[in-house]
């Protein structure tokens, strides 16, 4: 467990109750009102103005520091996922059946509300001014941060930061990469009109199952022939829904899949390629592909400079031995929205150990309690320091 220097045992206790009433009453993506009143009602509670300019269920504060020459935002993102949650022994189980929060966003939460109370008792310490962010939708497209920014929520900030509970990463480490960190992530249908008939007499018809094999081939040589191999990408298809007879050859086949990139040019060429394959393929088969493309997230780029800073800030708030540099990941995260407008970095707080041994989108996933006290502290500094 990480030593801190300005959160306290009742704070870090505080703190971790808010995460257990979150974790119990869980909202899923865009559904967060019950989640976004509680936050108002102690933001309120603080004394921290409300900005009431922006969608619901979101919620936007802003804590105005001692000087105001620089703003930092600081990201917490609200939503559960559409999972039932396992584990008998949690005195804070969720309550909703098939919704549980399957990813720490309740930890997020939770830990932003923590750092604005600190603020909120200490209010001579802030110079900056501080934006609070407390997001709906990042499980969900559209993304809740892409409407955010379109919004205006960044107009004034200078960096944004947020961070996210990982159960892959020790107890005891906080970190990230640097640069291109995490992939985009958008998502695609696919559907193949042939012509049905008699599974005897395929000449008679132009059988989609047939096409399908070949578009799904066809896709991964985009990755290994299209894409520099520097740049790294990764095209999965996850549905493919045809007929329900023996000997029968269908009229259609639906297919759905993703498509993730670590670069913005990754990204735009694989979206190109598996639209003009479909089209193109299946044509010369006989067949008409509709394709379309269902928009995620753009990759998450952490700017040199924000990394830089809170690398620093990290070991002055904690000591050496706890940063630890990170390789980037294809999973995604809406956090890409923010930083693809303002300069910024997404850290990871690591929390694997027996009580979080399962990994995030588990049903028995669970936040190790003992790193929350590290993510109030590690959210304060940033607003004090970045």
């Amino acid at each position: 467990m990480i030593q801190t220097k300005l959160v306290d045992s009742e704070l870090a206790e505080w703190t971790i109750q808010q995460r257990r009433h979150f974790h119990m009453h869980p909202e899923l993506s865009g559904q967060e009102y019950r989640t976004a009143a509680y936050v108002k009602e102690k933001l309120t509670e603080f004394g921290i103005p409300l900005d009431s300019r922006f969608s619901a269920p979101n919620v936007i504060a802003l804590f105005k520091g001692t000087e105001g020459k620089k703003t930092i935002a600081l990201r917490a993102d609200m939503d559960a996922l559409p999972l039932q949650e396992e584990g008998d022994n949690k005195p804070y189980i969720s309550t909703v059946p098939g919704v549980m929060h399957g990813c720490g966003h309740d930890g997020h939460t939770a830990t932003l509300l923590g750092a604005a109370k600190w603020m909120s008792e200490n209010p001579k310490l802030v110079k900056n001014n501080i934006v609070l962010i407390f997001q709906s939708s990042e499980e969900a497209s559209p993304s809740g941060a892409q409407q955010l920014v379109k919004e205006g929520v960044l107009e004034g900030v200078d960096v944004i930061y947020g961070i996210h509970y990982i159960s892959g990463m020790p107890l005891g480490e906080i970190g990230f990469a640097t640069g291109y960190a995490m992939a985009s992530c958008d998502d695609f249908e696919i559907t193949i009109e042939g012509k049905g008939g008699h599974g005897g007499y395929p000449h008679e018809t132009v059988d989609p199952i047939y096409i399908a094999t070949h578009l799904i081939q066809a896709f991964q040589s985009i990755v290994s022939r299209n894409l520099n191999p520097l740049h790294a990408g990764v095209i999965s298809i996850g549905g493919m829904q045809a007929g329900h007879s023996f000997n029968v050859i269908p009229e259609k086949v639906s297919i759905q899949g993703t498509i993730r990139a670590m670069t913005f040019e990754a990204a735009e060429l694989m979206h190109q390629k598996t639209a003009q394959l479909t089209e193109s393929l299946c044509a010369s088969f006989g067949a008409k592909g509709h394709y379309r493309l269902i928009e995620g997230t753009v990759p998450l780029y952490n700017h040199p400079e924000a990394c830089e800073a809170a690398k620093e800030i990290i070991e002055k708030s904690f000591g050496e031995g706890v940063f630890a540099e990170k390789e980037p990941v294809m999973g995604a995260e809406d956090f890409s929205y923010y930083v693809k407008e303002k300069t910024g970095a997404f850290i990871n707080v690591g929390m694997r150990s027996e009580k979080s041994q399962y990994p995030h989108h588990h049903p028995k996933f669970d936040i190790d309690e003992a790193a929350i006290p590290a993510g109030i502290e590690l959210m304060i500094q940033l607003a004090l320091n970045a």
